[in-house]
């Protein structure tokens, strides 16, 4: 893959590459925010990074007007603690989300039937009304608040409107869009347009609508696309287009290799994933077309991230993240590094790249700041402000922490992280090992060095409990009913089974002939 540099040699705290001389802007009064997370995007599927498959020049287009950090992660491999992350300002150990809201915790974890040796630590099932959200406190600044799409944090009660959302289109319980990709959606909270209306460019335009309403006033617009979570679904022409590319490039013979407990896609292959990933940059493009047409674009800050990896594994084992290791639900970079883009039209000589590592926690101060307002430290209590990266100077060194005692549906292991300037330490809950890497030399994280760092493992892990202490936070248990040999029988089951059915499953993909079903999701009803 022709893959844009990933990493530089030189200090990850100094604000990195050129700065552009563009048409100067002056600093508006009136100074809007419009927020765009997807779900499920890996950091290299766009081809802002990765020119070989993935075409997305709208979402390209905020990273070359904006700054884009080449370290931005999201706070957890998996969705709900992210998003929780970036509306509180909190790493997930304390905010207390540690896994996506419905995932089955303790004793009855071994209803998943995966012979596991530990049991999954409980974690809190709705977002705390106790906590100031970024919203709430946009609110106080006098802004109209909005949101769009995928909630994911928690049941009915603590929905976006109880957490300060004026408007809410499409948010409640689910995690994934449970009508696909076409109407009808099934979502109680947006009513279905045409049978085969397209959900993505239905949010995009949902949030147009917004914005129109509302361009006199402040607004915080938060779009929050389902895409490109599973199930993966497009259009027939998109999938023709990338069946087509894929073909061209050249199919590999072997599309996956097994993990400790899945397979894990090694391929940019799918023309399914491929066609929703252009439906979102299409939706991308509209929003971003019409802040310009309605005079908006010169005082909009415009976010774009993601809340976790792509989904190399489980799920529908839509990509490959290559060459980060690992994928949504992985301790590994391919898990939690992510597409981490902000541009503010009116900031003079703007930084183009940064490399320092910085987190989804910090969107909410940085946010703050942005617009004039007063920073809020004890309710982000983990972010920290991004805008002296964003004028080219530097932020004081701080650790990163992750904290995911669970099983992912992907096949991450328990654990806890720790990343600190070039280091990235991983503590495994199962028998207690740790591994070291040097990101910035190891981005393949192939090396594990702990044993020749002794005295550096030791710094970190002390750092690392010491955080996960302060703020309670709740570990995995042995299950005494633990089978060895069960795990085992399960294990080879997928090493064997579970790897041929992907592997016929990703020709028949791209096969001429392929149809998903009769009427290709209803979308050949889709109207605009």
């Amino acid at each position: 893959m022709n893959l844009k540099p990933l990493f530089y040699a030189t200090s990850l705290l100094v604000a990195m590459a050129s700065c552009k001389t563009e048409q100067k802007v002056e600093e508006p009064q009136q100074k809007n925010i419009l927020f765009i997370l997807a779900d499920d995007y890996g950091y290299n599927d766009l081809s802002y990074r990765n020119n070989s498959f993935y075409e997305t020049p709208n979402i390209d287009r905020i990273a070359k007007e904006g700054t884009a950090f080449n370290e931005g992660y999201a706070a957890c491999q998996v969705c709900s603690p992210s998003r929780a992350s970036i509306l509180t300002g909190k790493f997930p150990a304390r905010h207390g989300i540690t896994d996506w809201i419905g995932a089955k915790t303790g004793e009855k974890w071994r209803e998943k039937n995966r012979f596991s040796k530990l049991l999954p630590a409980a974690y809190d099932h709705n977002l705390n009304k106790e906590y100031v959200t970024l919203p709430e406190a946009l609110q106080q600044e006098g802004y109209k608040t909005f949101f769009a799409g995928k909630w994911h944090l928690g049941e009915k009660g603590s929905w976006p409107e109880d957490h300060g959302f004026d408007i809410n289109v499409g948010g409640w319980d689910a995690g994934g869009p449970r009508g696909g990709y076409f109407a009808p959606y099934k979502n109680p909270n947006l009513k279905d347009g045409k049978d085969g209306e397209n959900l993505t460019m239905r949010l995009a335009k949902e949030t147009v609508k917004f914005m129109k309403d509302h361009k006199d006033e402040k607004f915080f617009a938060y779009l929050s696309f389902y895409a490109v979570h599973g199930p993966i679904q497009t259009t027939e022409d998109k999938w023709k287009k990338y069946q087509e590319k894929a073909l061209k490039n050249g199919v590999a013979d072997k599309g996956y290799e097994m993990g400790h407990f899945l397979p894990i896609r090694q391929t940019q292959d799918n023309p399914v994933y491929a066609g929703l990933v252009e439906s979102m940059d299409d939706a991308v493009g509209v929003v971003l077309e019409s802040l310009k047409e309605l005079g908006l674009d010169k005082n909009t800050i415009v976010v774009f991230t993601s809340d976790n990896g792509g989904v190399s594994a489980g799920d529908s084992f839509s990509t490959s993240n290559l060459p980060l290791r690992g994928g949504k639900g992985y301790q590994f970079e391919g898990g939690i590094k992510e597409p981490y883009f902000i541009k503010v039209p009116w900031l003079k000589d703007k930084v183009d790249e940064n490399n320092t590592p910085v987190s989804g926690s910090d969107f909410y101060p940085t946010l703050l700041e942005l617009v004039g307002a007063n920073l809020r430290p004890q309710d982000h209590q983990d972010g920290v402000s991004l805008v002296p990266l964003l004028k080219g100077k530097q932020i004081k060194k701080r650790p990163l922490v992750w904290h995911y005692p669970h099983y992912g549906n992907q096949g991450g292991e328990p654990s806890s992280i720790i990343r600190e300037g070039d280091w990235k330490l991983i503590h495994y809950y199962e028998d207690g090992r740790y591994e070291l890497y040097n990101i910035t030399l190891d981005q393949k994280e192939k090396d594990n060095v702990a044993l020749e760092n002794k005295d550096r493992v030791k710094d970190l892990k002390t750092k690392l409990f010491d955080y996960l202490e302060s703020v309670n936070a709740k570990y995995p248990e042995k299950d005494p009913l633990y089978n060895a040999d069960k795990e085992a029988a399960y294990l080879k089951k997928i090493a064997t089974k579970k790897l041929k059915s992907l592997e016929k499953q990703r020709i028949n993909f791209l096969a001429p002939n392929f149809k998903p079903n009769a009427d290709w999701w209803e979308s050949k009803q889709t109207v605009d």
